[in-house]
């Protein structure tokens, strides 16, 4: 039976180099090896990046068509776009074993040795040579570009402590010590934000990419490596930080630009996938369709925002945290008021500014504003945006809308207020916004279909609807969310004056 067509199992039960030859194996490069794996992905239809959503149509033929052409690949793009994570995938592409010299530090094919050792070896025990078998797992190797980064890290250094164990000179290459690019040898090395690998480092892998050199303390030997060389890289870095040294540029084969999901559905798939349910929490909680397209418009919102910073991004993990801190803020409710279930309100999402915060890069302005205040806005305009996709707009003249939308807004200006707090019970919630004049009405006359909590869902989006279109006034506090008439919201309050202020000797004026 031919090497290609044995199981696993039965390949694991090869152990010296006479039975793996008698087998039929021959030798592939890593990148041959990738290439095959993936047209034969390509020719049964099974995909290729399995849980990479957004990709189908740009990164991902890409990043195939390089795979194909045998290339070092850049990926190029701003924060959480996943550029580590595809390069993780090609994992998958990897055969699931590959033998390997038993005990040799560089992975050595049997039937090509990089090193003098493992010649000598295979000359004195000839088909004799004992083989081990290396999982594909094992065959990925990743290391972030940081400041302290050496030449040692990655190619190697000599090692006196070897020198003087094996009482060996130091003119003997046996003395170096490898670093981790050699010892990467037959799989995949990744270097993550290669910009910020100080200038010096990345000249060292030159011939590393090319020519297969290495010269580590006046030792100059040729380690034809068999490596796929991944790098990830963020634009901004180009400019704030550091660079790609041009030569280096000029080494990498394929450099495969990446984006944010194009898409609202789309990027609702990554962070259905991404995010983390605690345990209990998809019993307790529910979260209506509008609630997760209005967090997913919110990272659009801040991508296309005045005062966050275009270059620095906004990552995919904003409307990751953003959705898991909304599960666990319906949680904390259900919890507090003993009820059984819940489901998250729009409200809600002012819950998620923390999430918020700490994933956005502010301009100058943005800093004025202040991070809490920016994160509100977003939110704010997330609403107005997808308020148009389930109502007519509100911006028009008052004698110009729905009549029971009309009720609404008069119910507000005759000097009625509501409160939505956190703490309100399902019951609460759901009296509080019956007690609207033309709310439910209005709600029933524009949507069909929609069961008795979308409904109010529905009915508390009209509020934030209105105030984001300035019909009514909507203040939120540190324990919810207050609607009441424009005007009034715009007036200091009442309580804030005192006597001294309206003297009793008014007839003076």
């Amino acid at each position: 039976m031919a090497y290609e067509n044995l199981k696993n199992e039965e390949k694991l039960k090869i152990g010296t180099l006479g039975e793996l030859k008698a087998a039929g194996y021959r030798s592939f490069t890593v990148k041959e090896e990738l290439r095959r794996n993936l047209l034969s992905r390509i020719r049964t239809g099974e995909p290729v990046f399995a849980g990479i959503w957004g990709y189908e149509k740009t990164v991902v033929p890409d990043v195939e068509r390089a795979i194909l052409s045998m290339h070092n690949i850049n990926f190029l793009g701003l924060r959480g776009q996943a550029k580590t994570r595809m390069a993780r995938s090609m994992v998958s592409l990897l055969d699931t074993y590959i033998p390997v010299l038993a005990g040799s530090e560089l992975n050595e094919d049997p039937l090509r040795p990089l090193t003098k050792t493992a010649a000598r070896i295979l000359e004195e025990e000839g088909d004799e040579t004992p083989i081990a078998w290396l999982h594909r797992d094992e065959r990925y190797t990743e290391k972030l570009a940081t400041p302290d980064v050496s030449v040692a890290d990655l190619i190697g250094d000599v090692d006196p402590i070897k020198a003087a164990t094996l009482k060996l000179p130091y003119s003997d290459e046996r003395v170096i010590h490898l670093g981790l690019i050699p010892r990467a040898n037959r799989g995949i090395f990744v270097i993550n934000e290669l910009p910020d690998l100080q200038a010096r480092i990345q000249v060292a892998l030159f011939n590393i990419l090319q020519e297969g050199d290495v010269q580590i303390r006046g030792f100059k030997f040729r380690l034809p490596l068999d490596i796929q060389f991944v790098f990830t890289a963020n634009p901004e870095d180009y400019t704030n930080r550091g660079s790609i040294v041009t030569p280096l540029k000029d080494r990498i084969d394929s450099q495969i630009v990446t984006h944010y999901p194009l898409s609202i559905d789309m990027a609702r798939k990554i962070t259905g996938q991404e995010a983390k349910i605690k345990s209990g929490q998809s019993d307790l909680v529910r979260v209506p369709e509008l609630l997760k397209d209005l967090i997913e418009q919110v990272a659009f919102e801040a991508r296309n925002s005045d005062y966050v910073d275009k270059k620095s991004g906004v990552s995919a993990r904003l409307t990751i945290s953003a959705y898991e801190t909304l599960l666990s803020a319906v949680e904390r409710r259900c919890i507090q008021n003993n009820e059984a279930s819940s489901v998250a309100r729009i409200s809600d999402l002012y819950h998620v500014v923390p999430s918020i915060c700490g994933k956005v890069e502010l301009v100058y302005e943005g800093e004025v504003e202040g991070p809490v205040i920016v994160a509100q806005n977003l939110i704010g305009k997330a609403i107005r945006t997808q308020f148009l996709n389930y109502f007519p707009d509100p911006g028009k003249a008052r004698k110009e809308l729905d009549p029971h939308l009309q009720r609404v807004i008069e119910w507000f200006s005759n000097g009625n207020q509501i409160a939505i707090e956190d703490h309100l019970t399902n019951a609460a919630y759901r009296a509080r916004l019956r007690t609207i004049d033309g709310l439910d009405n209005y709600v029933e006359k524009q949507l069909t279909g929609y069961s008795a909590d979308e409904q109010l869902l529905m009915m508390e989006f009209v509020l934030h609807g209105l105030a984001e279109f300035s019909k009514i006034g909507r203040h939120v506090m540190d324990n919810g969310t207050d609607f009441k008439d424009l005007l009034e919201s715009m007036l200091p309050n009442s309580d804030e004056f005192d006597d001294e202020d309206f003297p009793d000797d008014q007839d003076k004026f």
